[in-house]
C-alpha cells in the first residue's frame, strides 16, 4: 500500500516537472523570415508577401528572427519610421538603426547568408532591404512587427545599461497603410538551429547559449519536489 502511494506521488512530480520544463523551453521562439521563401524582393520572388508572414505571429522581447538570404540583399532594422518609410539606410542614426548585412554588388558570385536578429525592445519595429538606392525595399522587401515583453529578457541578451527593453520614440509614427511605396552585435550568441521547415509554424526553441540556464532552474524544482515527496513519505 505504502509502495503504490509512493509510486503515485513520484509519478505526479514528474508530470508536474515535464510540464514546467516545457514552458520554460518555449518561451523563446525563432521564426524564419518568409518561412521556405527567405528574404528577398518580389522581383526576385513574386509569391512573397511579409505582411501575410507577419499576420497572427506573436513576437516577443528574447526572439529571434533568422533571415535566410544571399550576398545580394542587406537586413536592416530600424525604429525610426522614417528610415523605413524611405527605405533608406544612409541618413539613418547609430541609435535606431542597425545593418545586420548588407549587399555586395561587387560579388561575382551569389551565395547563401543567414542572419540570426534578437528582439531586444518593446514597441514597434521595421525591417528593410536597404541597398540600391531603395529598390529592393520599394519591390516588397520590407515588414513592421510589434514586440511584446513576454517572458522579458533573457540573462544573456540584457544590456547593462538598458533595463526597460523600450523601443526608441520614432519622430514619425506610422502605420501598416503608411509603409514604403511597393513598385551582429557580439554581445550575444546566435542560435545554432535555423528553421528551414516549409510550415508556417516558428520553432519553438531557445538560443542554446539559454539551455544551461534553463535546466539549471529546473533542477532546482526537481530537488525541492524530490524533497517534499520523500520528506512526506
Amino acid at each position: 500500500m505504502e509502495q503504490t502511494i509512493f509510486n503515485n506521488r513520484l509519478s505526479w512530480l514528474l508530470v508536474l516537472i515535464l510540464i514546467s520544463f516545457s514552458k520554460s523551453v518555449d518561451a523563446y521562439k525563432n521564426y524564419t523570415v518568409g518561412d521556405s521563401l527567405g528574404w528577398f524582393d518580389n522581383l526576385e520572388k513574386p509569391h512573397v508577401n511579409y505582411d501575410k508572414w507577419v499576420a497572427n505571429k506573436k513576437f516577443s522581447l528574447g526572439d529571434f528572427l533568422i533571415f535566410n538570404t544571399d550576398n545580394n540583399h542587406s537586413v536592416t532594422q530600424t525604429y525610426n519610421f522614417t528610415t523605413y518609410k524611405n527605405c533608406d539606410y544612409n541618413n539613418a542614426l547609430d541609435n535606431d538603426t542597425t545593418q545586420w548585412v548588407s549587399a555586395d554588388p561587387s560579388s561575382t558570385s551569389i551565395f547563401p547568408v543567414s542572419v540570426a536578429v534578437p528582439l531586444l525592445k518593446v514597441g514597434p519595429i521595421y525591417f528593410f532591404s536597404s541597398d540600391y538606392d531603395g529598390e529592393q525595399c520599394k519591390n516588397g522587401q520590407h515588414f513592421k512587427i510589434n514586440v511584446t515583453y513576454g517572458q522579458g529578457l533573457p540573462r544573456a541578451l540584457k544590456d547593462p545599461s538598458d533595463d526597460d527593453s523600450m523601443a526608441p520614440i520614432s519622430p514619425i509614427s506610422g502605420d501598416e497603410e503608411s509603409a514604403p511605396d511597393t513598385i551582429v552585435p557580439a554581445s550575444f550568441d546566435h542560435p545554432r538551429d535555423v528553421s528551414t521547415d516549409d510550415s508556417p509554424e516558428p520553432s519553438n526553441s531557445i538560443s542554446l547559449s539559454m539551455f544551461p540556464k534553463v535546466l539549471g532552474i529546473q533542477l532546482n524544482w526537481v530537488f525541492v519536489m524530490l524533497a517534499l515527496v520523500f520528506g512526506i513519505c
